[in-house]
């Protein structure tokens, strides 16, 4: 795959083996045993030859990830001012999601923008000076002062998302990663057999939660969609932002109801 990848690559920018070789410092017989696959590139050569045909990061990662590699992301910064554009189509997405709450989140759950759906659900029944601090979507999921106090019965979908945050840390080798999977599986929400649980259980792209409201138990789907870069690879390849809305059960439940005009949140940004 990776000779592929690099004779594609070659052609793109007219290049020979020898003229690739000799920006590289390799030499054309190395180039052609790598594109014969007779020979496989270390992560060292992967990377010199993405920076020698000066591929961008979805390019190098791909290569990367041909290779035999993890690719290397550096975190979207979703508030720098060339992406403007980014945050008014996910204005608008959120805007189109009302009454259903909904909230843009980063790849490490950082909560990015909520919509007035999630402020207004989430208003009747935590108190607003703790729901305006929220800042991680994983945090709100797991905490007794969050959405915790309030979600029951679901000791398998914590048990999910602790396992993938455990094998993104696998894959990371990130302390942020690393530091919040670890204080996350103390939550007193969370089995003590949560890797033998989520061992067993296939991750999903929803899940389903009970949450309060008036005192009766209403059980909704937690959806989860990524906007992401186009490829092949196109997870691994390049930042991603995700949108997780909430859908209920019951599909006479008015969510309306508690979407007035009035609501405010640090996150909410219509």
């Amino acid at each position: 795959m990776f000779g592929r990848f690099l004779k594609f690559w070659r052609g793109v920018h007219s290049l020979s083996q020898e003229q690739l070789a000799d920006l590289i410092n390799s030499s054309p017989r190395h180039i052609s045993r790598l594109e014969n696959g007779s020979s496989r590139p270390s992560q060292t050569m992967a990377i010199d030859i993405a920076q020698g045909l000066q591929l961008g990061q979805r390019d190098t990662n791909h290569l990367l990830i041909a290779a035999g590699f993890l690719p290397s992301n550096a975190e979207l910064d979703f508030h720098a001012p060339e992406l403007k554009w980014l945050r008014n189509t996910m204005t608008m997405s959120l805007k189109a999601l009302d009454p259903y709450p909904a909230i843009v989140v980063n790849e490490s759950n950082d909560i990015l923008m909520v919509n007035r759906g999630w402020v207004g659900l989430f208003n009747q029944t935590i108190d607003k000076a703790i729901l305006d601090r929220v800042s991680n979507n994983f945090e709100f999921l797991f905490s007794r002062q969050g959405a915790g106090t309030f979600i029951s019965g679901w000791e398998d979908t914590l048990s999910v998302i602790l396992m993938s945050m455990e094998q993104r840390a696998l894959f990371s080798d990130n302390p942020r990663d690393l530091d919040m999977r670890d204080r996350l599986a103390q939550s007193e929400n969370v089995p003590a057999d949560w890797r033998q649980r989520a061992a067993k259980l296939e991750p999903m792209s929803s899940f389903r939660m009970q949450i309060n409201l008036n005192g009766e138990l209403k059980k909704f789907f937690s959806v989860h969609s990524t906007v992401s870069t186009l490829g092949p690879s196109a997870f691994l390849s390049g930042p991603s932002i995700n949108i997780n809305t909430l859908y209920p059960e019951d599909e006479t439940l008015d969510l309306g109801q508690f979407c007035s005009d009035e609501l405010s949140h640090p996150l909410l940004f219509y």
